[in-house]
């Protein structure tokens, strides 16, 4: 694990970087909770998702968004921690310009962001988001969610509410062609304490999973087409 800074939108960002040597290494990126209450790349979660992919043979990034840490600037409402996203996954593509499949994931706030990211960058294969913000955020940009992935969700989370996660799943699975899991953590509540070995172990698997079908079918074209939204368009 290295220690990075890199450009982002409004002047540094602080990050922690593993880098898989083995060429052509998938990539992805870790995104954190809410910076006004607590969220950092250091979170528990955030470490292991990151964990998980550097576990997996990923060269993985997680980092903090702007005014958190190290990182330059002060919260922006999630547009500005968009752009902040965005410029990470520019400057893991950079040290990875033949990376045959990227991944996004995201905890909490960081899971609303990373789906806001997935929906602006096609070559976004993949996805993780742990107990998405779906009681309080918007998320009807995902039309259609271009991507498969994984969402987990405690059915004791008190401050996401579970039956608005799986509304929003069930919205996701009636969309042709969309792939989505969900997994549904008995007794867990919004930071899954108690509850982290097996939501590691949920990630561990999907990963693997859904990285050897990749690997065994054809690459998607980077340019195929998806709904771009443009910030301006940034749901609140």
């Amino acid at each position: 694990m290295t220690e990075v800074i890199f450009p982002g939108p409004e002047g540094r960002l602080e990050g922690r970087y593993h880098h898989n040597p083995e060429k052509n290494s998938p990539i992805a990126v870790v995104l954190h909770p809410h910076p006004l209450y607590g969220g950092t790349m250091n979170n528990k979660i955030v470490y292991r998702l990151y964990a998980s992919f550097a576990r997996a043979g990923f060269s993985v990034l997680r980092f903090n968004f702007r005014g958190v840490g190290r990182s330059v600037g002060k919260f922006d409402d999630g547009l500005g921690e968009m752009t902040d996203a965005a410029a990470a996954l520019d400057w893991v593509q950079l040290q990875n310009p033949d990376a045959p499949h990227v991944w996004i994931a995201g905890f909490s706030f960081g899971a609303w962001i990373s789906l806001q990211l997935l929906m602006r960058r096609p070559e976004i294969q993949g996805f993780i988001c742990v107990s998405p913000p779906a009681s309080m955020y918007d998320f009807s940009f995902l039309s259609p969610c271009p991507a498969s992935g994984l969402i987990t969700q405690g059915n004791r989370d008190d401050i996401v509410s579970e039956p608005a996660v799986s509304t929003l799943v069930d919205k996701l699975r009636s969309q042709k062609g969309t792939d989505v899991d969900y997994r549904v953590f008995e007794g867990a509540d919004h930071y899954y304490r108690q509850h982290l070995d097996p939501l590691t172990q949920a990630c561990d698997e999907f990963i693997a999973t859904k990285l050897e079908e990749m690997r065994n079918k054809p690459r998607l074209r980077p340019d195929r087409k998806r709904r771009q939204l443009p910030l301006e368009e940034l749901p609140s």
